[in-house]
């Protein structure tokens, strides 16, 4: 593994509004990780238009294939299988991320790139060398009802459903709500909350082997 100086992190936005608070999410951990010497590899995936309908030809088995006519897929394929960590940032959207990040997942994060099925004990073996990821969300629902009513459906999706799924072993959540009524102060103390959480990501990183 890196050292923290070393680090190649990749960063995922996925809100269509230039100038969202997401946006602003966004800049402050991209800052935060280039300024402790990580190389980043940060995407606002709106903004690039990447196309998230998963296709016929894409639910195979064999993730070169379908990489080979789109050349934007096979850079998001090659880059996630380099990375060291993860950041994925968006608003909760019905309990959902937004569209284009679903699709990024399905995908990106395919057989032969991010796990492998068919092993010995017939459990599929994540193949992506990332151990830790961080998702941080921006929310209008209060905390209580996310938990009570909803059961919080984001943490299942990515700490359970997608991230293990893949080898990501470590990951860690910011929910910052509520968005919308919150005021200037509030926004800036959340920036410095999201630098410290992406710098713990680093801190916490294996050393050097």
């Amino acid at each position: 593994m890196s050292t923290t100086a070393q680090q190649r992190i990749g960063v995922y936005l996925a809100h269509p509004r230039s100038g969202s608070f997401n946006h602003a999410l966004h800049e402050a951990v991209v800052h935060e990780l280039r300024g402790r010497g990580c190389e980043v590899l940060a995407h606002d995936l709106y903004a690039e238009g990447f196309a998230p309908a998963l296709t016929a030809e894409e639910t195979g088995t064999v993730a070169d294939a379908a990489a080979a006519e789109d050349p934007q897929l096979a850079l998001h394929r090659a880059e996630v299988a380099t990375l060291d960590a993860l950041v994925l940032i968006h608003p909760n959207w019905w309990g959902m991320p937004p569209a284009v990040l679903a699709g990024w997942v399905q995908r990106v994060l395919v057989p032969g790139v991010a796990y492998k099925l068919g092993t010995a004990d017939g459990e599929p073996a994540g193949l992506l060398k990332a151990g830790r990821a961080l998702v941080v969300n921006t929310s209008d629902t209060p905390a209580e009802r996310e938990r009570e009513e909803f059961g919080d459906p984001l943490e299942r999706i990515w700490a359970a459903c997608v991230l293990p799924y893949v080898g990501v072993t470590d990951v860690r959540r910011l929910v910052l709500r509520t968005v919308t009524d919150s005021s200037d102060d509030t926004r800036a103390d959340w920036l410095r909350e999201v630098r410290a959480a992406a710098a713990a990501l680093l801190a916490d990183a294996p050393a050097a082997g």
